[in-house]
């Protein structure tokens, strides 16, 4: 397993995360979320990202459970704000009441005193960013976080916050949604952080499965996949068509050519990038996990990226709006 620094903090983190959405909590018995967290822990994985809304606490309480016994000092913990986390309409957003009662609501259910990163999962339109900010930092100030983050931000709101005067901490990575199929944060997002002291740490990798090569143009879902699920159609949409999955069988012999599998190959081209911190893989049996990891280390050379850029340029999505 290699290690990357995490933007401009002293973060050192594993090229694999392991993530803990539709799984932990879940979608996924205990005793399997153990195992995978276990291996996590065997190939050299180091950081573990979790949400509070996941399961509504379900997966920060299961996660807390599972890495409770461990050193502290032998894991990068980082977790997330903002989805609602119940029917109020009050448990929600960013303003600086939320940032101060989530974050110690995390903290309980992930029995520690401290995350190493805490994550706007969105932007909030309803708080001035200034209160968002102050807030955060005084999280910080207190030891309950050590470093910030957030996810899905647009160009125009990172440089609303990278504006902000100090004292206000600053943040050091961005977690987008990206993969071969999905490259919407390489032209602005991408470039901006890297000037700014910002590292990615990279959801979907694996484009929700699809880039497993599992799901096969003209044939229905295999039973118990994610793309077979009701409650992922919402996420599966952009990458249902047979065109991409098309698109995605046209990698396989690549990923035999390297004597890889077709995840270890959308991974390690995610880790190309050299803004890119880490990629979260979301596992639900400890074969996954050690699968996923030995990506990282992977060289793909330029006549591979070209290659794979052929092979599913009719698929690639750059710009969201043409979704």
């Amino acid at each position: 397993m290699r290690y990357r620094q995490l933007g401009s903090s002293d973060l050192e983190v594993s090229e694999i995360a392991l993530g803990s959405w539709l799984t932990y909590g879940g979608g996924v018995d205990d005793a399997a979320a153990r195992a995978c967290v276990d291996k996590a822990f065997e190939v050299g994985i180091n950081l573990f990202d979790t949400s509070n809304v996941y399961g509504r606490g379900a997966a920060e309480t299961l996660l807390g459970d599972l890495l409770e016994n461990r050193p502290r000092d032998s894991y990068v913990l980082a977790t997330k704000l903002f989805f609602p986390m119940d029917d109020s309409g009050e448990n929600q957003g960013l303003s600086r009441q939320q940032v101060f009662k989530q974050i110690d609501d995390s903290l309980r259910r992930l029995r520690t005193d401290h995350v190493d990163l805490y994550q706007c999962h969105r932007y909030d339109r309803q708080t001035p960013l200034e209160e968002t900010m102050e807030a955060l930092t005084e999280v910080v100030r207190q030891g309950k976080a050590r470093y910030l983050g957030f996810s899905e931000w647009t160009p125009e709101q990172i440089r609303a916050a990278l504006h902000l005067s100090p004292p206000d901490e600053k943040f050091v990575s961005s977690q987008p949604q990206y993969s071969i199929l999905w490259r919407v944060p390489e032209h602005e997002v991408f470039p901006l952080c890297a000037a700014n002291g910002i590292s990615q740490i990279v959801w979907s990798p694996l484009a929700q499965g699809v880039l497993t090569g599992k799901y096969k143009p003209g044939e229905p879902p295999p039973p118990g996949t994610r793309m077979g699920s009701e409650q992922m159609g919402w996420a599966m949409d952009r990458f249902r068509s047979d065109q991409v999955l098309e698109a995605v069988q046209r990698l396989r012999p690549i990923a035999d050519g390297l004597g890889i599998t077709m995840a270890q190959l959308a991974i390690a081209w995610v880790l190309r990038e050299p803004n890119v911190a880490a990629a979260i893989i979301g596992a639900s049996r400890p074969e996954q996990v050690e699968d996923n990891a030995a990506a990282s280390g992977i060289e793909l050379d330029d006549e591979t990226l070209d290659a794979i850029d052929e092979a599913v340029a009719d698929a690639v999505v750059y710009d969201p709006v043409s979704v």
